[in-house]
Order: structure tokens, then sequence, then C-alpha cells
């Protein structure tokens, strides 16, 4: 009992001695349940592109180095953005149907995600940090 003691104390503190690992991404995904969920979502995106004096329906914005997007539409009236904030980010969105909305917004170090939206009217938002 002593010996088994004495090693899960050791195993205990050797475990909690070494050091953190870093590296990682926190992801939150938003899809439209309804029809006014949507429109939200189709609204700020919207401003969104107001602001940033976006003239197309599909958008791109990379600030920092290393950064990988794509961009894939297949349909009418659809709207698609990346925009990533830090290094290291890889994204991509495809739009299959149309009247379809979808933003992902990407910030911090070395976050991955990629959307396949496919339908007609559909929307959502996905966000993540990297670390």
């Amino acid at each position: 009992m002593k010996r088994t003691l004495i090693a899960l104390t050791l195993a205990a503190s050797a475990a909690l001695s070494a050091p953190a690992m870093a590296g990682g991404t926190f992801s939150f995904a938003v899809e439209a349940q309804n029809a006014d969920e949507a429109n939200a979502i189709r609204t700020g995106l919207a401003f969104y592109q107001i602001v940033r004096d976006v003239k197309t329906n599909g958008h791109v914005t990379q600030n920092g180095m290393n950064n990988i997007a794509a961009l894939g539409q297949h349909g009418h009236g659809n709207t698609g953005v990346i925009h990533q904030e830090g290094d290291n980010h890889d994204a991509s969105l495809n739009q299959t149907g149309n009247g379809n909305s979808y933003g992902v917004f990407q910030v911090g170090n070395g976050a991955s995600g990629h959307v396949n939206q496919t339908g007609n009217g559909a929307a959502g938002l996905l966000f993540q940090i990297g670390f």
C-alpha cells in the first residue's frame, strides 16, 4: 500500500510539473434555425460588408502572416465572408445552392475552420480563437 501511494504521488507530481502545451482553437458556430434567425445573420453580414466597403457577394480579409482562405460559391445570391486577424489561420467556405449566407471569423493564431453550406436560404456564422 505504501509503495502504491508513493508511486501515485510521484506520478501526480510529474504530471503537474510538466509544462503546459500551447496551441489550440476555441470555436463557436451559429446556424440559423428559422427565417428570423437567418435574416438576423444576413443583416449582420450586410453591415459587415457596408463597413468594409465590400462590393461582391464573396469576400476574404486577411490581416497577418501565413493565412490561407478559400471561398467557393455555386448558385445565386450567396453571401460568404472569411475574416482572419492574426497568423497561420486556415479557412474554407463552400456554398452550394441559392440565397445562402455564412461568415467565418478567425482571430489569434493558428485557427482552422472549414464550412460546407448546402441548400437554399441557409445562414450561419463560425467564430474561432486560435492560441
